[in-house]
């Protein structure tokens, strides 16, 4: 569970590394609860990134006391697909 300020910019990795077992990421999609949003690259905030182990979401807003969550499906190099659902908790801090 990650938290966040409503008012915070704040960037969210998921280390896919001990799962991956030497293979590599290929591509990286998001799906996200409405309410939040999520940087683009254009609106105060990067869009969503990968690397060959890490992916990477940053995400502006989102409503004081609810809990949202995203959801990441990554493929790999050798083509395998797996999904890693985080919850956004949004909290004054």
């Amino acid at each position: 569970m990650f938290v966040k300020d409503p008012q915070a910019i704040l960037d969210y990795t998921v280390d896919w590394t001990d799962w991956l077992k030497g293979d590599t990421i290929s591509t990286s999609s998001w799906t996200v609860s409405p309410g939040i949003t999520v940087g683009d690259g254009t609106n105060g905030a990067a869009a969503p990134s990968k690397t060959d182990t890490k992916t990477t979401i940053w995400f502006i807003s989102g409503t004081l006391g609810v809990d949202y969550l995203a959801t990441n499906r990554i493929v790999t190099v050798a083509g395998r697909t797996e999904d890693r659902t985080i919850t956004v908790t949004v909290r004054d801090k």
